[in-house]
């Protein structure tokens, strides 16, 4: 269900309601591009079957999900188009456009020329977990922020701020590459990429190699850094964890996919996300306490209203 997560904090002035929450996302549903228009974004079914609840609840996990159509113009396209619409002036006035004018023009080609380009959709899964007051976003941090932005928008006093560490992950990850152990169930996988912290950014990568090796050793010992390391956790996930504190590569592994007997797609979804929320509500806690867990004033608490566990 999930492949990459970025991870944030829910501050406490929101109060979560789902009633409330499907209500507002209904606000701001998907819609396609208009002719004209460069991107689109909107909230969509996470269950991925049409006129199904903007807001799914399992487990006491909510669920949603981010769409967005974008229409693809290439710089090139528009430039051709630009040079032909001040070509066609130049010849009838006999003199080129000024900078001014041309400016204008590249709003004037834009404008001709989006109702004809390609659309590329992308679909963002969220998850939050309203006791934990934790906000996971399926995609990278400039992707991530996207989805911020429609929440704060459409949640009153919804606010989110980074996950701090009172160790950074790079010196940990440093340390377990070091010792060539991770802490208590976690263990070593076998991919990493260490980097020099000098102006050379000199980069080493492993991919499928052991990581209890000396040569591994040196490099930490040389002063590289770890800015990604594979790891799994009670042999039931397995992730990339990087410097910035994303999980990428996620992958739920057979111990926690035990039982899992779904005969329809309602059936898997719920499953699956009943697997991925269960498993990464015990992981993430774990992980934060290996890398030296949270300041005091950095963990958040939101209380949950008796709406919180149903939408409507």
């Amino acid at each position: 269900m999930f492949k990459t997560l970025t991870l944030l904090r829910i501050a406490p002035t929101w109060q979560p309601d789902a009633a409330a929450t499907e209500s507002a996302l209904a606000r701001e549903p998907f819609t396609p591009c208009a002719p004209t228009q460069p991107l689109s974004t909107g909230w969509v079914p996470p269950r991925g079957t049409p006129h199904a609840p903007l807001l799914e609840v399992v487990g006491g996990h909510w669920l949603l999900a981010l769409m967005a159509e974008k229409r693809l113009l290439p710089a090139s396209v528009v430039k051709d188009r630009v040079e032909a619409i001040a070509a066609a002036i130049e010849q009838e006035r006999g003199y080129k456009p000024g900078k001014k004018e041309c400016k204008e023009l590249v709003e004037q080609a834009t404008h001709e020329l989006l109702p004809m380009a390609f659309t590329k959709r992308s679909r963002t899964q969220v998850w939050i977990d309203p006791r934990a007051g934790l906000l996971a976003i399926d995609a990278s941090a400039k992707q991530a922020d996207a989805v911020v932005s429609m929440l704060v928008k459409a949640l009153d006093c919804f606010a989110v701020k980074p996950i701090v560490t009172q160790q950074s992950a790079a010196g940990c990850m440093a340390a377990w590459l070091a010792e060539g152990e991770a802490p208590a169930g976690f263990y070593l996988d076998r991919e990493c990429e260490v980097r020099a912290a000098d102006e050379t950014k000199a980069t080493v990568r492993y991919a499928k190699h052991a990581l209890d090796t000396d040569e591994v050793k040196q490099h930490i010992a040389a002063g590289k850094r770890p800015t990604r390391l594979a790891l799994s956790w009670n042999e039931r996930v397995a992730f990339v964890l990087t410097d910035a504190l994303l999980l990428k590569k996620l992958q739920f592994l057979d111990t926690a996919l035990e039982g899992r007997n779904v005969v329809d797609e309602d059936e898997s979804f719920d499953a699956d996300a009943a697997i991925a929320t269960g498993e990464l509500s015990r992981l993430i806690p774990e992980l934060l306490d290996a890398l030296g867990g949270e300041p005091q004033t950095s963990n958040v608490t939101s209380p949950i209203t008796e709406e919180a566990g149903t939408p409507a």
